[in-house]
This record gives structure tokens, sequence and C-alpha cells, in this order.
């Protein structure tokens, strides 16, 4: 059994492998997509309690099938939920909203559609242009004093914005990108997590499959990776060896290179638990491994090593 832990300082306690649930969906066989509730059914009855979902994920549907299915089951005791909201849907396009007044309908909207009474963390999915950080971490602690959240989050706030955020010391959690290949959070972000007892959970772990044995010379790229800079022919063709060199550490624990990924970054001080999506309940079972991981000093320096902080 792996123990829980607690996430920051927030009372909070999960395990350190989470559920990230913006694959949570009805099924969808193309895409090798099982009902998001038989996902999550699976993911508690094995142990993982901490479910990371968003407004933004499918407008509504990863929280309306999570809701459901906490529902349905009588689960919700010990499940910690985090959830988020800044975007307003027009005809327009995406606006995003940090507003007090905004943020304040998005949580009880949150609520309705994930039948419950509180959320345990809610996030500011991304900052807006106009709103002042510490008016919009403000209104969340009045919600939180109303009882209608137990935690404060932001998500891709750069640093400026997260020390405005901060300056009442109210911010308990901080969701940015991290892996890898791009490390650069280490830089800055962490030491202010360490310094103000915040706890960060990266996204993105594995980089979009590219730290997963997913991936060869020959692959094919998507048309949507083609985009992304570390899907550039040179580049991407660098990350694919820098992978294969990780075999031997997953070898000797008889895992995939990816168990040994999220193993590490449960390593860095800031990081209390990963949040891996998943499609289906093979990628929920599998991903549960890396729990049970304990990497050597040495296992940390070859990973450092292979992808070293620029």
């Amino acid at each position: 059994m792996i123990e829980k832990v607690e996430l920051g300082k927030t009372g909070l306690n999960i395990h350190p492998i989470g559920l990230g649930a913006n694959k949570i969906d009805e099924e969808n066989k193309k895409t090798n997509t099982e009902y998001g509730g038989k996902v999550l059914s699976t993911a508690i009855e094995n142990g993982l309690n901490f479910i990371d979902t968003a407004y933004y994920y499918g407008k509504g549907v990863s929280e309306e099938i999570i809701g459901k299915t906490l529902k349905e089951n009588n689960s919700r005791d010990g499940i910690v939920i985090t959830t988020k909201g800044a975007h307003k849907f027009t005809n327009d396009g995406i606006i995003l909203d940090n507003s007090p007044a905004f943020l304040t309908n998005a949580v009880d909207e949150s609520l309705k559609r994930l039948q419950t009474d509180v959320i345990d963390l809610f996030y500011i999915h991304f900052p807006d242009e106009n709103t002042p950080k510490y008016e919009a971490i403000g209104a969340l602690q009045r919600l939180k004093e109303a009882g209608k959240i137990r935690s404060i989050g932001v998500s891709n706030f750069s640093m400026d914005q997260l020390k405005e955020a901060n300056q009442d010391g109210y911010l308990n959690v901080v969701q940015a990108n991290y892996n890898l290949i791009d490390r650069s959070a280490e830089k800055e972000i962490f030491p202010f997590m360490l310094e103000n007892d915040i706890s960060f959970v990266p996204y993105y772990p594995l980089a979009s499959g590219l730290l997963t044995e997913k991936y060869t010379k020959e692959t094919v790229i998507s048309d949507k990776n083609k985009a992304r800079p570390q899907f550039q022919d040179d580049v991407f063709m660098k990350h694919v060896e820098k992978v294969k060199n990780l075999r031997g550490i997953a070898e000797k624990y008889d895992v995939k290179i990816h168990h040994i990924v999220l193993a590490f970054y449960l390593t860095r001080a800031p990081i209390d638990a990963v949040i891996p999506g998943a499609r289906n309940t093979d990628q929920v079972l599998s991903n549960l491994k890396a729990a049970s991981i304990q990497l050597t000093p040495k296992d940390i320096q070859i990973i450092e090593d292979l992808f070293p902080l620029d």
C-alpha cells in the first residue's frame, strides 16, 4: 500500500500519482478512450484519490462525468477533487477572466457539475490581462472562508504574477509546465515554492508522449505535434536518443521508461504528486506503478545528466 502524502500545507492527503482528467470523456474507440466513469472508478479502486480536472476540459464534460461517477458509487469521501476556471466561451472566441465575480460564479457552476458541496482545490486556470492577481486570489480566499473550496491554486502564471498572487500568503498550489525536456521551473519557480510552502504540480509530465517508449526515429509526427518545438526534426531525434538511454534504469526496476520519468519528478522537493492523463483503465493502472519506485542517487544523477537544466 502506497502511503499518502500531504499536498503542500493544504491538509489534503493524496496518492502521489493522481489522474489528469483532461482525457475523461465519453467512450471513443478511435482514440482508445474508455468511458471516463469506468476509468475513474478503476483509479479509485486501486488507491488513487487525487483527481485533476477543469471546466475547459470539454466545457464541463470532465467535471460532469466525475460528479456523476462519484455520486453513483457513493465514493466522494477521501477523494481530493481539483478543478480550474478562467475560460469564458463567447461568440467571438474564448475570453480569459479572473475577475472576482467570474471566479465566484465559476466555483458555483463547478460545484453543480461535480455534485459536491466543496471543491478541495480550485485553480485559476490561466491569468487574464486586466485583473490584479491579489484581487483574484482574494476572491478565492473568501470562497475558502465560505466553505466552498478548501485550498487555492493558480496555473500558467508567470513569476511576477505568482508573487503578486501570493502577496497575502493565500496561495497553496501552483500548476505549470514541467518535464525532463523543460526543467526551467527549477531555476526560479521551485525556490519560490519552497520559500513559501507552496506545492508544485507539473502538467505535460510526459511531454505529449515524447518521454515514453511511444516514439522512434521512424515515427510519423502528427500535425498537432509538428508545431511544438520538441518535435522539430533535429531536436526530436536528440530527445528520442536520450529517452532510449533511460531503458537501463527501467529494466533495473522491471518497469517502463515513463514510470522512471514520473518517479524522477517525485524526487523534486516542491512536487508532492504528478497527474499523468489516462484515456483508459490500462493507462491508469500503468501510471500507478511509478509510485512504488525509489530511485537511487545514482539513478537521479544519470537522469539529470541526460536531461540537464539549461
